[in-house]
């Protein structure tokens, strides 16, 4: 079983369809001693597969489109944040408190791109908030080189920050959260209620695109990479996506802008704003959410919730560490997950941790919630029911970092492994990532694509899901975060 039949037996989806997909494999990006290559194309190549057979439930009398799935266009979405220039720019991706640290028996990660995050951090260290970054950096590593990792990983979380202990993969194995993963499979599926058959009216290529989720409206609860990454594939497809932030709680600029094209930003207060959330809601298809388990259930919003209030909804939910297991509500990040899971102990060397080549989990674990969603459509037009989708990224870390799986194991089973000897790269994390646009300036590349937005000049990857008749970019440009009405169009 190879790894796109295998992420399509574990989204449910009919074996015999995985002969509509063709690769083009290139060896020489996405380089790691993991195969990550491997892991990216069959997170897209599944996502393209479930849009392509959802477009020939509603448009598609042929038959299902082929898929072709190309490692460059890949490669190049998954490290689209380095590829991203707006107004000629390069974005900014990490923060100089966002690093990995020497601690007295280790390492540890800590991720404070977000001020509040930031905030946390100094205040568990017993440092002024308003410490300037360079002092920060330098009293901080002064600190943490003289403490365990794991008391730091414990006190950062009391204080509501986000740092991890370095873990190799059998310490990871060992710990109740890692056993609590590895038990779940790669994704999550289930039916929430008897809701009748989801009737789609047909819909007929527009501007001479194959566009499945049209007519579809998906409410975006997400943040960082993974969920936004599934939502702006689901906008890609013809989705009007309305992402819905707190007005408090902005957005990193930059972030918003690579994972911002194809929808609208609109702010909502949950908190007094529940009778405009409500109104939302009862028209909305798709609801993904990508905080963390537990954080928005005072709301309404898990998924039993959500389908007693609007049947017939799909609901998508998104984690880092799952929501299951004693690390269920801790806050995580791809760099974090790659910490904790054994991932940067595997990529790295025997003085210092190291890294994947793109923040993998994130994207991978995005578009295998896409595809979850595109497919739970799907089974909804044929058998009805309310439905839900969850992934985590440490679900995701965990396949790429087992073994493969015996010839005919199916993801109900233990983890299967991704691609095996002959898809794994030999080099280090450490690595020059060799992946689309490296070799010139804008424009140099066919995965590259410059268009003028209300945010400048854009140059971005565009997106590698593909299939015959379907969408090649991007209907509209991000736009200034939280400047849309949250109201649907």
């Amino acid at each position: 079983m190879d790894e796109i039949e295998y992420v399509w037996s574990v989204l449910g989806g009919d074996a015999a369809l995985t002969a509509r997909v063709a690769r083009a494999a290139r060896p020489e990006v996405l380089e790691a001693r993991l195969p990550v290559r491997a892991l990216a194309s069959a997170c897209v190549g599944a996502c393209a597969l479930a849009a392509a057979e959802l477009a020939a439930r509603r448009a598609a009398p042929g038959g299902v489109p082929a898929v072709r799935v190309d490692d460059g266009a890949v490669a190049a979405a998954f490290t689209s944040e380095r590829h991203l220039r707006i107004g000629g720019r390069e974005p900014v991706s990490f923060a100089p408190l966002s690093r990995l640290w020497r601690t007295a028996d280790g390492w540890v990660r800590t991720h404070a791109n977000y001020p509040h995050h930031r905030a946390r951090l100094l205040a568990a260290l017993g440092l002024a908030r308003d410490t300037e970054d360079a002092r920060a950096v330098d009293a901080v590593g002064s600190l943490l080189a003289g403490l365990p990792a794991r008391s730091v990983e414990e006190t950062v979380y009391a204080a509501g920050g986000a740092a991890v202990a370095l873990r190799t993969p059998e310490e990871w194995a060992a710990s109740e959260q890692g056993r609590a993963v590895a038990g779940r499979p790669l994704v999550e599926r289930g039916v929430l209620d008897a809701s009748p058959a989801r009737t789609f009216a047909p819909v007929p290529p527009s501007a001479g695109a194959l566009l499945p989720a049209a007519g579809l409206r998906v409410l975006d609860l997400t943040r960082v990479i993974a969920g936004p990454v599934a939502t702006r594939t689901l906008a890609l497809l013809g989705a009007d996506v309305l992402r819905v932030d707190p007005p408090g709680l902005p957005e990193l600029p930059d972030q918003h802008v690579d994972t911002g094209f194809g929808k609208r930003s609109a702010t909502l207060d949950l908190t007094c704003d529940q009778a405009a959330f409500e109104e939302l809601l009862g028209a909305a298809d798709v609801v993904v959410t990508g905080y963390r388990p537990g954080s928005l259930d005072r709301f309404g919003l898990s998924p039993r919730a959500l389908a007693a209030r609007r049947p017939g909804l799909v609901v998508a939910r998104l984690s880092a560490w799952g929501a299951y297991g004693p690390w269920a509500g801790r806050r995580g990040f791809d760099s974090l997950v790659q910490v904790g899971t054994g991932i940067a102990a595997l990529e790295g060397t025997a003085d210092r941790p190291g890294a994947l080549p793109a923040q993998a989990l994130d994207h991978g674990t995005g578009y295998l919630l896409a595809a979850g969603v595109l497919r739970a459509l799907t089974e909804q037009s044929r058998h009805g029911g309310s439905r839900y989708v969850e992934v985590a990224l440490a679900r995701t870390a965990a396949w790429l970092s087992a073994g493969p799986a015996p010839d005919g194991a199916s993801g109900a089973g233990r983890p299967h492994g991704v691609g095996g000897p002959s898809t794994m790269g030999t080099g280090s994390g450490a690595r020059r990532v060799r992946a689309a646009g490296d070799a010139g300036g804008p424009g140099a590349s066919p995965w590259l694509r410059e268009r003028e937005s209300p945010l400048g000049r854009l140059r971005y990857a565009l997106p590698p899901v593909r299939f015959e008749g379907g969408p090649t970019d991007w209907e509209r440009a991000p736009g200034l975060w939280g400047a849309d009405a949250a109201r649907w169009v």
